[in-house]
């Protein structure tokens, strides 16, 4: 029986510490879908469709994985996706807290999900979204943080806000 398992996200951008996570997803389930949350709650730099073209692109030739977007409570989504699997990166301690309560809680909404927490390598530890839109914002060589389009899709961003 094929496992499958979900890794969900804002991914505004995608950076090489989600693709890392991917990787390492992939090594250990026969399918993983990477599923952009439409969050109502915040304010993206990049659209979903923009998020989910991103992925798209980092992940060409990984026949394993498949991106979607989807928005309202991930139990939902992992109901009709028929997955029971959660994939879930830590970086830091300061990431457990609030991680075990969103693990806590999908198992009460949906009793049959688990919550597979990942380690990224020790390069990406620090590594976050919003320090790659900081960095971005104001000029930094972002290189070995994100794929060579997102840099280019970020540096467009930032200068059509300017």
């Amino acid at each position: 029986m094929k496992k499958t398992a979900v890794y969900p996200g804002s991914f505004d951008p995608v950076t090489n510490g989600h693709l890392d996570i991917i990787k390492r997803a992939c090594a250990i389930f026969d399918t993983l879908t990477v599923a952009v949350l439409a969050n109502r709650n915040k304010r993206p730099l990049f659209s979903v469709e923009e998020r989910v073209e991103m992925l798209k692109k980092s992940l060409k030739g990984n026949k394993k994985v498949r991106v979607d977007s989807f928005d309202g409570l991930l139990t939902n989504y992992l109901r009709t996706k028929k997955a029971t699997v959660i994939i879930r990166g830590l970086r830091a301690v300061s990431d457990l807290e609030y991680e075990f309560q969103m693990a806590h809680v999908n198992r009460l909404l949906y009793p049959k999900v688990e919550t597979v927490f990942l380690m990224p390598s020790d390069n990406f530890v620090y590594l976050s979204a919003t320090i790659v839109r900081e960095a971005s914002a104001m000029g930094g060589k972002l290189h070995q943080l994100v794929p060579s389009h997102v840099t280019e899709a970020l540096r467009k961003k930032f200068k059509n806000l300017s």
